[in-house]
């Protein structure tokens, strides 16, 4: 059975001689999936945040070139993987034999996906770009190029979709053990939308649409379970759906350059014990 739709629409907007019609944002109201088909991870898929707009451009003259489309940054994001793992530290757990482990009293530790950047405050946003059509979200559906001279009018549809599908690991990350310890993962994302003209040439950027959107996720975990009965989807089931706003906001500077949230961000080991540890460092 597919997932529903709630739309949220704008019919028509102008700035600078540009016309948007139907801007529509919204999040598929299904629940997030959990796919637990693998002893190593356990994945998890979101339902779907999908924007489109019309666009009708005005002639353009020669040597004028402009590109109208979306273009995406992560505002917050909390991102943990709680783990019944023991308690110990980063060279016990190399270096103890997996049956020793069992016998250190349980305690919660955690991993945690992080921005370091918008964690410690030094930006407000980080670029959610592809990581290569900068500062685009995507250059498929997500932008049009108009070349001038055009004689008339320009009529055209930009769309974007985005969603989360990762792999969470059942065993503690910096561990040799495979012992499933995985006992919650939760997740809060915010991010803000554009739609954008932008010259190419001048760089000049016209703020047609802001929207704001955000995704939240928590998946309780029992590892003492046969794999395929031990996650189960908690709290709530639909997402929030998508604010577009009245206002115009402004898009800060490094939500348009690299890196991209996803080059940008860092596993880190964070045990209720023992100094921190990065897994996995930024790109």
């Amino acid at each position: 059975m597919g997932c529903l739709q709630s739309l949220t629409c704008k019919s028509r907007i102008r700035r600078e001689n540009i016309t948007v019609y139907d801007v529509c944002a919204t999040i598929d109201q299904c629940p997030t999936s959990i796919e637990e088909n693998s002893p190593i991870v356990l994945r998890y898929k979101t339902p779907y945040f999908k924007a489109s707009a019309r666009v009708v451009m005005p002639p353009l003259p020669r040597n004028d070139t402009w590109v109208v489309g979306w273009i995406q940054a992560c505002n917050q994001m909390e991102f943990f993987n709680m783990y019944s793992d023991l308690g110990i530290s980063l060279q016990a757990l190399k270096c103890s034999p997996r049956h020793d482990m069992m016998g250190v009293k349980a305690h919660k530790s955690w991993s945690s996906w992080e921005l370091p950047d918008l964690r410690e405050g030094r930006v407000k946003a980080i670029s959610d770009s592809d990581g290569v059509s900068y500062p685009w979200y995507g250059n498929t559906t997500e932008t049009v190029t108009l070349m001038g001279p055009t004689n008339k009018i320009s009529r055209f549809s930009v769309s974007m979709n985005d969603n989360f599908y990762p792999s969470v690991t059942w065993a503690v990350p910096v561990s040799e053990s495979n012992v499933p310890m995985l006992t919650r993962i939760k997740r809060d994302q915010s991010f803000t939308t554009w739609l954008v003209a932008m010259n190419a040439n001048t760089k000049e950027k016209i703020i047609l649409q802001t929207i704001k959107w955000r995704m939240r996720v928590d998946i309780e975990v029992d590892p003492t379970q046969l794999l395929g009965k031990r996650a189960r989807l908690v709290g709530r089931t639909q997402q929030e759906q998508p604010r577009i706003l009245s206002r115009m906001e402004p898009i800060p500077p490094n939500a348009l350059v690299k890196p991209n949230a996803n080059d940008a961000q860092v596993l880190m080991w964070r045990p209720k014990r023992g100094q921190p540890v990065i897994v996995i460092p930024p790109k």
